[in-house]
């Protein structure tokens, strides 16, 4: 199972990236969570304690790995570097493992804003291909409000595109938005969760403004999210309810899938 996850900031995305990884964990799969956004909040949204966090070194800022596999120096504008690095044993060597989860945190190149095609760009599109198309494990992506890492050849690969959605038109346009650049690359099989859901209205609007989505269930909104958030729990021991709307979330998604297969 390959699953990237994606939405408008804040929405509530590493959150079911964190609870999506501790249920496939907990079935006793061997689970890679990838945290390809900028922010880098996936560690302590997995309770990866504060002083383990802080050990951390983002896969892009790791300059001497990076010139090693691709020949190049990080930063580096033009010139010749390989586009096809091995990556094949970075989640070995460098992801923080813990409860049967491998967490890689991918971090930005340097000069991505720019626009150009440097090393690190080079070497983190081919490791999170090699992740998505090539490995055995459930990976589960959590991205950036966009698919900035994705290119045409990972998003072939992509089981499950989920596009978070909270109650608001902010939330709703950056999902119309994600969708239309998904299926630019050819990504099929497109899926909603709503998140913060307060009632049946929120549910409603939810469902009304997206309506060509496929729904897989809601994270109604809990206070006890927000109280492990601050204690640096993850949201999984915030309450048996939260826990169950993802074991919910999990199982209409693989009852989807199945269904095209």
């Amino acid at each position: 199972m390959k699953i990237a996850i994606t939405g408008k900031g804040g929405v509530g995305k590493t959150t079911l990236s964190a609870l999506l990884s501790y249920v496939y964990a907990s079935e006793g799969k061997k689970v890679i969570a990838v945290d390809a956004d900028p922010d880098a909040s996936l560690a302590g949204a997995l309770g990866v304690p504060r002083q383990d966090r802080d050990k951390i070194t983002p896969i892009a800022d790791m300059s001497g790995l990076i010139e090693e596999r691709t020949g190049a120096k990080p930063g580096s504008i033009g010139g010749v570097f390989k586009l096809n690095p091995r990556v094949d044993d970075v989640a070995e060597g460098f992801g923080y493992k813990a409860d049967g989860i491998t967490l890689l945190v991918m971090g930005r190149a340097k000069a991505a804003s720019s626009g150009c095609y440097c090393p690190e760009n080079a070497f983190l599109k081919r490791l999170l291909k090699h992740l998505i198309v090539e490995r055995d494990e459930v990976v589960i992506v959590d991205m950036a409000a966009g698919i900035e890492h994705l290119t045409r050849g990972t998003a072939e690969g992509v089981d499950a595109f989920i596009i978070v959605a909270e109650p608001g038109q902010r939330s709703i346009n950056t999902a119309e938005t994600i969708k239309s650049l998904a299926k630019d690359l050819g990504i099929k099989k497109i899926f909603v969760v709503a998140n913060k859901v307060r009632g049946e209205d929120d549910l409603a609007f939810i469902k009304q403004a997206l309506g060509d989505f496929t729904f897989l269930g809601a994270i109604s909104f809990n206070n006890a999210i927000m109280e492990t958030d601050i204690k640096g729990l993850p949201p999984h021991q915030a309450s048996r309810d939260v826990l169950q709307d993802a074991i919910k979330i999990k199982k209409a998604l693989e009852d989807n899938l199945s269904k095209t297969a």
